[in-house]
């Protein structure tokens, strides 16, 4: 998948206002990556911001793979996710639940649990709230 950034990209609208030149990188040579528990996150920087790839593996689920390194209830991160494949699962702390799969877009606010739906990994492409996902807080 190949990231482009031109001058009508609207999640970044201001920086990409900003932006001398145009920018392209591929997701399948990612900058970062970090792994956890059933899953890994493949971050690219690029037009001043991060963009993740998520990769859920079945059995996968936030409260149990990514929470003990964020160390907090739920998670924090706001999502802009664009779902690739698999189902995701979501529950938002007011218990609303919806069921997230290829071709969705989502708008997630903080404060959610999310897990992995069947047995076809979940990818997603997230646009917003990668930049300390599953990073071990102990180790900030």
């Amino acid at each position: 998948m190949n990231l482009v950034v031109g001058s009508e990209f609207s999640g970044v609208e201001g920086r990409v206002r900003e932006m001398k030149k145009m920018e392209a990188k591929n997701m399948n040579r990612p900058d970062e990556v970090r792994s956890f528990d059933k899953g890994k996150l493949e971050l690219v920087k690029i037009g001043g911001t991060t963009v993740g790839r998520g990769i859920f593996q079945p059995g996968w689920k936030w409260s149990e793979s990514v929470k003990p390194l964020a160390k907090t209830k739920s998670c924090e991160a706001p999502h802009f996710q664009y779902h690739v494949s698999g189902t995701l699962r979501v529950k938002m702390d007011d218990g609303t639940e919806v069921d997230l799969k290829a071709g969705d877009v989502s708008l997630l606010p903080n404060g959610h649990d999310a897990w992995v739906v069947g047995n076809e990994p979940a990818v997603v492409v997230d646009f917003q709230g990668m930049i300390d996902y599953a990073k071990d807080k102990a180790k900030k």
